[in-house]
């Protein structure tokens, strides 16, 4: 099956975030040409991305292969010269006006920086291996090598005993001018470091006021920056929606190569061994590294359907016959958690409010 949007997980960081769950590999020398060879046979069991029209690089953090490891990357998988849309995550301490042009040349056109925050105390705190200034640099040095949509990540949500302003880090922020903004909220994890300090009562659990709070409160000051959220979690200047990432909110299908990745055909599944050394051990013996699949049934798929639509700001479809999922919506419209308008095929077209986002998953658990 030829996949219109290739996702490859580069598992690598030089330490693991306080709030990371992800499946990493936290490694002091990169193992750049055992991945690169392992990731080569998979592309040639599971399919390569020859046919893609995006490609991204998640993690981890795949910057951390380097300019030449990302071109041989490319090639490796034979994807096209030019594609629609190609991304890249990286951390501030890994980009350099030289290396991005090595990226670019591989066919690189949308970089995403882990920013996270601008403020000291925030940053040791969640482990993370640059400062502010590195940021900065960072966005000038993509913006002078020619990254023509660049995005930057927030978190929200950070302990209140930090001392992090999140007003003053969305002013830093709008101030680097991205094309494109990620915002995530803190979430406690069990099997993380801060999930342990948590457990243990060394950390606070998230605060669920200030939480609201501050997700509203990015809402209202990146609009009137001129971003749109057109999805939960990523708000955007015009033209510059991610297109990968828009595709899984849709259904589309998807292949997932490396450690973790999920693929998708649109019916069923399937995902790999999620440990490096196992998922490229496997691949040293001829082995898939495929360890689980699951097929989406008909109620499956609407549900999922549901799902997703609603994480967007296009929102999902309800059929004009099913009453009583409608009459639930009006609950929720009524308060200001939702939208509804007439949809074209005489259904009930259903989008959420900021306040509904919040509040996802047990709205679409009462669907």
């Amino acid at each position: 099956m030829a996949f219109p949007h290739v996702y490859v997980h580069v598992p690598f960081c030089a330490r693991r975030c306080t709030y990371c769950d992800f499946a990493i590999a936290v490694r002091r020398t990169v193992p750049v040409r055992d991945y690169l060879a392992a990731l080569a046979t998979e592309a040639r069991l599971a399919g390569d991305a020859s046919a893609a029209r995006t490609l991204y690089l998640g993690g981890g953090t795949p910057s951390q292969l380097g300019g030449d490891g990302i071109v041989e990357l490319a090639r490796k998988l034979r994807a096209p010269a030019e594609l629609e849309e190609f991304t890249l995550e990286a951390n501030p301490d890994d980009i350099s006006e030289p290396v991005v042009r090595v990226w670019r040349g591989a066919g690189l056109t949308r970089l995403s920086i882990g920013a996270q925050s601008f403020h000291p105390a925030a940053l040791a705190w969640m482990h993370r291996t640059h400062d502010a200034a590195a940021t900065v640099t960072a966005v000038q040095a993509a913006r002078r090598a020619g990254i023509g949509s660049l995005s930057l990540d927030l978190i929200f949500a950070l302990p209140q005993a930090l001392g992090r302003s999140f007003a003053a880090d969305l002013e830093h922020l709008i101030a680097l001018q991205p094309d494109h903004v990620s915002l995530y909220g803190l979430t406690v994890e069990p099997n993380t470091p801060l999930g342990r300090q948590v457990k243990r009562g060394a950390a606070p659990p998230v605060d669920d006021a200030r939480y609201e709070e501050e997700y509203l409160f990015a809402h209202e000051r990146l609009g009137a920056a001129g971003y749109r959220f057109y999805e939960v979690s990523n708000a955007a200047r015009d033209g510059h929606t991610a297109v990968h990432n828009a595709a899984y909110w849709s259904g589309a299908p998807y292949l997932g190569l490396g450690p973790s990745a999920h693929s998708f055909d649109g019916d069923t599944r399937w995902w790999n061994e999620p440990a490096f050394a196992a998922w490229s051990a496997r691949l040293a013996h001829g082995q898939s590294p495929v360890v689980g699949r699951e097929s989406l049934d008909a109620a499956a798929q609407r549900l999922e359907r549901l799902y997703l639509g609603l994480r967007t700001g296009v929102g999902a479809t309800l059929d004009a016959a099913e009453a009583t999922p409608l009459a639930t919506v009006r609950r929720w419209e009524q308060a200001g958690w939702a939208r509804i308008a007439s949809a074209q095929d005489g259904g009930w077209r259903v989008s959420l409010t900021p306040a509904g986002w919040l509040r996802l998953d047990e709205l679409v658990a009462a669907l």
